[in-house]
């Protein structure tokens, strides 16, 4: 989790003039207490009505709120409608993010424009979407954000399975059909895997490091390198 979204975070779960541990904040947002005193310590520095010391508790005074935020309305509709699609399309921690993201952009959003948020009228119907694609996302977009090296079963267009050793790199949404862009250990170059097609997806315990030739913007550099040829004969 980000700083400044877990700084956000605190001051929720401060709202309502409970009484609050630091632990009770670690645990909640899976962090050591002693992160959670130097949050707190930069809260009370910005002017964030926060009150109390360690090994008691916080608290914060009623009345305070965070700065409503002014999207416009176009802003709106395109983060509802990425919200939306992510809710729909993306694996089941994304959904419940995306549904958490929604819950706090009409929270922060000045009260005459929530209702823009129901009103937006783009949707992302989620047809033909299993349940096990969404879990295979999420442990995919875990591994990418840890550099988990994973083991995965791939079946190919032509049907042929093999089992890769694979670095995920990045995932790409291409309208109902995901793909993976990971370093194959097996074909000691870039690949790319379509999300329905992997199988048993499972951290072989290890994790990569960033190895020149082997990162995302290299293959975006060898993909700009193939391109400019094309172009030239234009």
């Amino acid at each position: 989790m980000r700083r400044a979204d877990r700084l956000f975070q605190i001051v929720q779960l401060l709202r309502g003039g409970r009484l609050v541990t630091a632990r009770k904040l670690a645990d909640d947002l899976e962090v050591s207490e002693r992160t959670i005193y130097r949050d707190i310590a930069d809260l009370q520095g910005s002017g964030v009505p926060v009150e109390g010391e360690a090994g008691v508790g916080y608290i914060m005074r009623d009345g305070y709120d965070l700065p409503p935020l002014m999207f416009t309305r176009d802003e709106i509709a395109a983060l509802v409608a990425g919200a939306r699609m992510v809710r729909a399309w993306g694996g089941l921690s994304m959904a419940r993010a995306a549904e958490e993201a929604l819950v706090k952009i009409g929270a922060v959003l000045p009260e005459a424009k929530r209702p823009k948020v129901e009103a937006t009228a783009i949707f992302a119907p989620s047809y033909d979407f299993a349940e096990h694609q969404r879990a295979t996302l999420d442990v995919l977009d875990r591994a990418i954000d840890r550099s988990e090296r994973l083991t995965v079963a791939y079946t190919d267009a032509n049907e042929a399975s093999t089992r890769r050793t694979i670095r995920p790199l990045g995932l790409y949404f291409w309208g109902k059909v995901w793909t993976l862009l990971a370093w194959c250990e097996l074909r000691d170059d870039f690949r790319a895997f379509r999300v329905d097609r992997v199988k048993d997806p499972q951290h072989d315990g290890t994790h990569f490091k960033p190895e020149r030739g082997k990162q995302l913007i290299d293959f975006y550099r060898r993909m700009e390198a193939q391109c400019m040829p094309a172009l030239d004969g234009l």
